[in-house]
């Protein structure tokens, strides 16, 4: 999750028999199995049978990191709901060491989370009845199991999103999360829905499900708890973080992204699915497979909202939400959770959240105060000499993050530096799933301690022990810059971060400035040399025409009308007023987007129109989901 590591998740093993229905209104996964006297299920008496750890045989390999390809996780659905209790499964000393690690283990960084520098972080919890947040991980509210769990992977207390949103959704309530990234988003909606899984056991499958099986398998999966985020390695990361925490209980977690075989991740599917963590265009695949429904569904959470719509998303998440068979608002929690929160992202909560609660944690949509941040002005053709004078100077001691703007240069820069004998790789959307995975394995262990990336991996790696970023090509986009540089200083410990800057980069010039006075950083004098050259190139306000801003992370609720939310400047898109819930919401800039994301201004949505087509290091945006889709 945020603030700890995922650990490589090992190939998925056997899964447990299904559990029984449970009372109605609760939570879970229908019964994966007929009970017509199947012998894979039952005995003559109607007696489930006792658990055959080879029922299954042993799920396939290939996709995640270590990898599963999508699929129910070893560990998970070991446990059992039997009479309306909670059976954990046997303890297995192996799976723990490899999903927990051990302590002080330097690949883990569970550990080292500086829990002391949360204590002074501010929180802004926003709405009616707004519950009382939580200190400590105990039961209540928290089911036993999941506290013991949480000890293994050495937590010692809640961070401060963490200890507003389990009050939160345990009572009942939507939410929308804006936390700085590294703050623990991931626990902040796995507990508590672990948790209610946990007492409230599962629910009865759909009438219509009957007659869905087939050798022993249901091919229909009817899972209780859907996770949305936008790109592959994020949805993975979940997926780890669902497998620790589900451990030796009965939830069965499953992942599917595209870019990997479909074949292997409907199979998986087959042996139980109550926790989905899935990229949008995966799953309207799926769904017009028909092998999900999302009738069940008790949970819905969107990760990374502002990059699913960054990415051209909204279409396929809309057809998730309002288009398929999902409950409606008043009859599910749905829970947001992303680092910034801008206008277009506050609309669409409009839409499918009811009466929530918005969190805002820490110096939200800005940067950490633990990153140092660095700005040397560089011209293109002397990046590479500077670049190895920093590496000389820094050492490999600490893993290196490298951010550039396309997959020739990474390719190249990479091979640059193992030509200059440092330890490096690439990773990049052109390269393979298996590629992509040894790759951040190999820079997860330490073996290549400098990753050179395009924007793919930008967002969501929780990556460990990451000493230093450096952005060797700077994003058009300053919330690209707030999210690279995220990948160091997280969990409460300190990082450096680099940028090249020059005259072609002028463009976020006034941006890059505000951020670095808000962290309390050195701002250089060339900065604001070039910022007086010309008010041309101030604030953009984003990508399609989203604003920043103080008003990107506050609850627009409480705001009166009137006021532009838009960014200023010739490329930002004016904001139209928001004024109380019902209120109008226009605007529309003169741009709506840089090039490289396509898509027109104007529209519904303050001048972000979901746009034309993405393309770039992102693949396919905002195309459909064939087997081959990287979403």
């Amino acid at each position: 999750m945020d603030g700890a590591p995922a650990p490589a998740p090992a190939a998925a093993a056997a899964a447990a028999p299904p559990p029984g229905p449970a009372a109605n209104n609760s939570w879970g996964n229908s019964p994966r199995g007929p009970s017509n006297g199947n012998p894979n299920w039952t005995s003559q008496d109607g007696q489930r049978r006792p658990f055959n750890p080879d029922a299954y045989g042993n799920p396939g390999h290939g996709g995640s990191y270590g990898g599963s390809s999508g699929g129910s996780a070893r560990g998970s659905g070991d446990g059992q709901w039997r009479d309306g209790k909670h059976i954990p499964g046997p303890a297995n000393p192996r799976l723990e060491r490899e999903l927990f690690g051990v302590p002080n283990d330097p690949t883990k960084q569970n550990t080292g989370i500086n829990f002391a520098n949360y204590d002074d972080i501010p929180v802004e919890a926003s709405g009616h009845d707004v519950p009382e947040p939580v200190n400590t991980f105990t039961n209540p509210p928290l089911d036993d199991h999941l506290i013991a769990n949480i000890k293994l992977a050495y937590y010692q207390t809640p961070t401060p999103v963490q200890k507003y949103s389990i009050p939160i959704v345990m009572n009942g309530r939507d939410l929308m999360a804006c936390a700085q990234t590294g703050s623990g988003k991931t626990g902040g909606f796995l507990f508590p829905i672990l948790s209610q899984a946990f007492q409230h056991g599962p629910s009865a499958a759909p009438a219509q499900a009957s007659g869905q099986f087939s050798y022993g398998r249901q091919r229909k999966a009817y899972p209780t708890s859907l996770i949305l985020a936008p790109t592959r390695e994020l949805v993975s990361q979940i997926f780890d973080e669902a497998r620790k925490f589900a451990y030796r209980s009965w939830v069965r977690p499953c992942v599917v992204y595209g870019g990997a075989d479909i074949g292997s991740q409907l199979r998986q599917i087959e042996r139980g699915c109550d926790l989905l963590v899935a990229t949008p265009g995966r799953l309207v695949d799926l769904i017009e497979r028909g092998r999900i429904s999302l009738v069940n569904i008790k949970y819905l959470i969107l990760d990374e909202a502002d990059r699913m719509l960054d990415m051209g998303f909204e279409p396929q998440i809309r057809r998730i939400v309002e288009g398929e068979d999902m409950p409606h608002v008043n009859d599910r929690q749905t829970l947001m959770f992303s680092a910034t929160f801008p206008r277009d992202i506050q609309m669409l909560a409009r839409d499918f959240l009811k009466d929530y609660v918005f969190l805002s944690v820490g110096r939200v949509g800005s940067t950490s105060e633990n990153i140092t941040q660095k700005v040397e002005y560089v011209e293109d053709h002397d990046k590479r000499s500077v670049l190895l004078d920093i590496l000389h100077t820094h050492g490999t001691s600490g893993l290196t993050l490298i951010f550039v703007e396309t997959k020739r240069m990474a390719d190249s820069l990479s091979d640059f530096l193992l030509n200059q004998r440092f330890p490096a790789t690439a990773i990049h959307g052109d390269r393979t799933q298996r590629e992509r995975e040894r790759a951040l394995e190999m820079f997860r262990s330490g073996r290549c301690p400098i990753l050179v990336a395009t924007a793919v991996a930008a967002r969501g790696l929780d990556i460990p022990n990451v000493t230093h970023v450096i952005n060797y090509d700077l994003p058009t986009d300053i919330d690209d810059y707030v999210h690279r540089i995220g990948r160091t200083g997280r969990a409460g410990n300190t990082g450096i971060a680099t940028a090249f800057f020059n005259r072609g980069n002028r463009g976020v010039v006034r941006d890059l400035i505000d951020l670095l006075k808000e962290a309390h950083q050195e701002v250089p004098s060339f900065l604001e040399s070039i910022a007086r050259e010309g008010s041309g190139y101030g604030g953009r306000g984003g990508r399609g025409g989203r604003g920043r801003g103080a008003n990107a992370t506050r609850d627009m609720r409480r705001m009166g009308g009137g006021g532009g939310m838009g960014g200023g400047g010739s490329f930002g898109g004016s904001g139209g007023s928001y004024g109380a819930p019902g209120g109008g919401y226009g605007g529309g800039g003169s741009f709506g987007g840089p090039p490289s994301y396509g898509g027109g201004g104007g529209g519904g949505y303050g001048g972000y129109s979901g746009g034309g087509g993405g393309g770039g290091s992102y693949g396919n945006p905002s195309g459909p989901t064939g087997p081959s889709s990287w979403w």
